[in-house]
C-alpha cells in the first residue's frame, strides 16, 4: 500500500473532523468525520469558502486564520461555538500551517465535537441533583402524611360533638384541606405500583394524549400530528407513558390558553427515530424521540435549568410536580426528557431507547 493511500485510510477512519484550506480559506479536503459534522459532502464543499460551512460564533475566525497564515503559529480553541448551517455545535478545534516541499501552503483544521461529552456531564449533574431533591421531597411528603390522618380523624370526632349544625362548616374545611394535602403528598411520593410492561406502538399512547387534550381545549388550540409510521413497538407501561406525555402536553395547553397572542395557538406531537444517541454515559444504536412543541410564550429564563425539580412551577396555580413525575417515569426506562425554550416556541423531547445495547 502506498504512503498516500495509507494516509487517506488513516484520515478516513478518524473520529476527529479534518479540513484543509488553501491560503484564500477555501476548502480543499474534508475527511468523512468532517462531512458528517458539517452535514455536507466533500464533492459539494470543495472550493467553497470555509465561512460558508462553519462560523465561530462571536469570534473573528478569518482574522485568526489569516494570522496563522502570516506567522505560522498554530492555535487551539476550547469549547468554541460553531454555527453549522442553521445549528450551533460545541467543539474543540486546532489550526496549524502545513508546508510540503513543492506544494502550496495549506491550513489544517482539526475539530473535535464536545456536545456529547458536555451533554453527559450536564445530564449526570442534573440526575444527581434531581435524585437528591426527589429523596428530600419524598421524605417531606411522608412527614406531612403522618399527622394528616390524626387531624382528619379529630375533625370528624369534633363534628359529631358540635351543638350547632352551622358550626360543621369549619370542620368540613379542616377535613377537605386535610384531604387536599394528602392528595398532594401522594403526588409528591410518585407512582406506587410496579409498571405493567407490554409491547405497544407509541402512536397509540400519543393518540390517547391528543384526544384528551383536544377535549380539554374545546377547539381553542390546534393540535397537529407528525408521526413516523416506521417506528417499531416499544416495551413499556402504556399508562405511565401516557401520564408522562399528558403532564407535558397539559402544561403546554395551559400555557397556550392562559397566554393568548396574535398567533393561532398550536401544539404539535412529532415522533422520529434517532440513531447513535447518547443518554447519560450510554450510547444507544437507536432511540425513540417524541417531541411536544407549542408556540406559546416560552419558559422564563430563570426557570429553564430547574423545571424538572419538584415544586418548581411557572404557573401561579401549579404544584410543580408534573414535569418531575414525567422525568421520573421516563428515567425508569433509561430514557431522558429534554427541553428547549424561547419566546414563541417550547419543545419537550422524550428519548426512549429502542435497543438494549450501548
Amino acid at each position: 500500500m502506498s504512503d498516500s493511500r495509507a494516509a487517506k485510510r488513516l484520515l478516513d477512519s478518524l473520529s476527529t473532523a479534518v479540513l484543509l484550506c488553501d491560503t484564500t480559506l477555501r476548502l480543499r479536503y474534508l475527511n468523512p468525520a468532517a462531512e458528517s459534522l458539517l452535514a455536507v459532502s466533500e464533492s459539494r464543499a470543495l472550493g467553497m469558502p470555509l465561512s460558508d460551512v462553519l462560523l465561530d460564533v462571536g469570534q473573528h475566525t478569518d482574522t485568526s486564520l489569516q494570522e496563522t497564515l502570516r506567522s505560522g503559529h498554530p492555535f487551539t480553541k476550547r469549547e468554541a461555538r460553531l454555527r453549522v448551517d442553521l445549528r450551533e455545535i460545541v467543539v474543540d478545534y486546532s489550526v496549524s500551517l502545513m508546508h510540503a516541499p513543492g506544494e502550496a501552503t495549506q491550513l489544517l483544521i482539526e475539530i473535535q465535537p464536545r456536545d456529547r461529552l458536555l451533554r453527559i456531564a450536564r445530564e449526570e449533574a442534573m440526575l444527581a441533583s434531581h435524585q437528591a431533591t426527589r429523596k428530600l421531597v419524598r421524605g417531606v411528603a411522608h412527614e406531612i402524611k403522618n399527622p394528616l390522618g390524626g387531624i382528619r380523624g379529630a375533625a370528624q370526632l369534633l363534628e359529631r360533638e358540635l351543638p350547632s349544625p352551622e358550626l360543621t362548616e369549619y370542620t368540613r374545611i379542616i377535613i377537605e384541606e386535610a384531604d387536599r394535602l394528602r392528595q398532594l403528598a401522594d403526588r409528591m411520593l410518585g407512582p406506587r405500583r410496579l409498571p405493567s410492561l407490554r409491547q405497544v406502538n407509541v402512536h397509540e399512547c400519543v393518540e390517547r394524549v391528543v384526544n384528551l387534550l383536544q377535549a380539554e381545549a374545546g377547539g381553542r388550540v390546534t393540535i397537529e400530528r407528525d408521526y413516523d409510521p416506521s417506528l417499531p413497538d416499544i416495551t413499556i407501561d402504556p399508562d405511565q407513558l401516557i401520564q408522562a406525555m399528558l403532564n407535558i402536553g397539559g402544561n403546554a395547553l395551559q400555557a397556550l390558553l392562559e397566554n393568548p397572542s396574535d398567533r393561532e395557538p398550536l401544539l404539535i406531537f412529532k415522533t422520529r427515530p434517532v440513531r447513535q444517541f447518547t443518554i447519560g454515559a450510554k450510547r444507544h444504536r437507536i432511540v425513540l424521540r417524541v417531541d411536544i412543541r407549542d408556540n406559546g410564550p416560552g419558559i422564563p429564563a430563570e426557570l429553564r435549568e430547574s423545571i424538572f425539580y419538584p415544586m418548581v412551577s411557572g404557573r401561579a396555580g401549579g404544584t410543580g410536580l408534573g414535569l418531575s413525575i414525567a422525568q421520573d417515569i421516563i428515567h425508569q426506562y433509561q430514557g431522558r426528557i429534554e427541553c428547549e425554550s424561547r419566546p414563541g416556541e417550547t419543545t419537550f423531547s422524550i428519548f426512549l431507547p429502542l435497543d438494549k445495547t450501548s
